[in-house]
């Protein structure tokens, strides 16, 4: 399209030099001029044809001077509009006041049009390239409305409902968190009943971060739960699992899972732990013990891989709480990591605590452990407790 220049000059021959001038490029549809004679017609053509990119203005004008027009064009913000103003070689008071107040270059009169053909092909590379940058200013804000659409889709499909199970109240407290570093996370939890008697919970930590993460996630998350809910083994399911997502894996990612199976009359928990932080069981003394470290691998990386069942049992009153390594790789300014060390003293006075309440004093001493340390992981963290003395 050919870049529209406004010339405003109260002498009329200057339109006749200018297209006789430029005819070339006009003739081309590189350049289109339009013509006003003061300031005040310049701001009715405008009106009519706002894709004006460039304004060639005289300072000295009967009605509305140079200078004037110029703090229109001003007040109207549009970088892509650039001013040349024009006047007397002996007028560089007002010369000097235009670039002050934001002109883009300036012509002495009599006219170099060789000059002047040299600064609008200037002006029309900065125009470009502030076309450029609004174009990608523009894709960066509908990137961001996607993400923030994407935030609130993958916080929908994790379970918020808290008791999850109000059936099974008297036997049963789970509660959960997901804290993304960014937009959206690789972390997830999730709950879901199997059958009467058995209630299937999962925590995942898939790699990498941002949008590839969380879509690895919503795969990961949906695959374990409609494998799981048919109520195979744990070790059945991450098998089966790790297997599809083995053979769609991209960019070789990868994700750690605990997929544990609750039994509310006995509490015993059978669970398979595929290459994630082992869990903690807070006992009704203080004590916390954690199981043992996982022995199977990451699930999604390596195909024909056969995981195995571990079990462990929950006594009336004792928790078991999950997390990912958002938790103890939390760093504060001086880079130190919150750690283990620091978490199971946190979980030593918070083991009489229902679900919620031990999620939250585990979310408020990570925080004000990392102080003004920006986030870097997701913190993701879901407790069950036996209810019972």
């Amino acid at each position: 399209m050919a870049v529209k220049i406004l010339s405003v000059d109260d002498e009329m021959d200057l339109e006749l030099l200018l297209t006789q001038y430029f005819r070339r490029k006009i003739r081309k549809g590189e350049y289109e001029f339009l013509f006003a004679h003061n300031g005040l017609e310049a701001l009715t053509m405008l009106m009519k044809h706002p894709d004006v990119e460039i304004i060639l203005s005289d300072i000295n004008m009967p009605e509305m001077d140079g200078l004037t027009l110029l703090a229109k064009v001003n007040e109207m913000r549009n970088p892509a509009l650039k001013c040349i103003m024009v006047s007397a070689y002996g007028d560089m008071g007002n010369i000097r006041q235009a670039m002050n107040n934001g002109a883009f270059d300036f012509a002495t009169k009599p006219i170099d049009l060789d000059d002047l053909s040299v600064t609008i092909e200037k002006a029309i590379e900065q125009i470009s390239y502030v076309h450029e940058m609004q174009k990608e200013h523009n894709q960066l804000e509908s990137l961001k409305g996607d993400l923030a659409v994407a935030s609130e889709i993958q916080q929908a499909i994790l379970p918020r409902v808290f008791p999850p199970f109000p059936e099974d109240a008297d036997q049963l407290d789970i509660a959960a968190s997901m804290t993304p570093a960014k937009d959206v996370g690789g972390d997830f939890y999730d709950f879901f009943r199997i059958d009467d008697d058995r209630i299937g919970f999962v925590i995942a930590d898939v790699s990498g971060k941002g949008i590839p993460a969380a879509i690895f996630m919503a795969v990961s998350r949906t695959l374990i739960r409609a494998t799981g809910i048919k109520g195979g083994s744990p070790a059945e399911c991450i098998t089966y699992s790790n297997s599809l997502l083995a053979a769609e894996s991209v960019d070789c990612m990868f994700v750690t899972v605990f997929y544990g199976i609750y039994h509310l009359k006995t509490g015993e928990i059978t669970y398979c732990n595929a290459g994630h932080n082992p869990p903690y069981i807070l006992k009704k003394n203080g004590e916390v013990v954690a199981l043992p470290i996982s022995k199977d691998p990451i699930a999604g990386a390596i195909d024909g891989i056969e995981y195995h069942d571990e079990h462990t049992q929950l006594e009336k009153g004792e928790t078991i709480l999950l997390f990912t390594d958002g938790v103890t790789e939390a760093m504060n300014t001086s880079f130190e990591e919150f750690g283990c060390d620091r978490l199971v003293d946190t979980l030593e006075e918070v083991t009489l605590h229902n679900c919620q309440q031990i999620i939250d004093v585990v979310k408020a001493d990570v925080a004000a452990f990392a102080g003004e340390a920006e986030q870097s992981d997701d913190i993701t963290v879901l407790a069950l407790k036996r209810i019972g003395s």
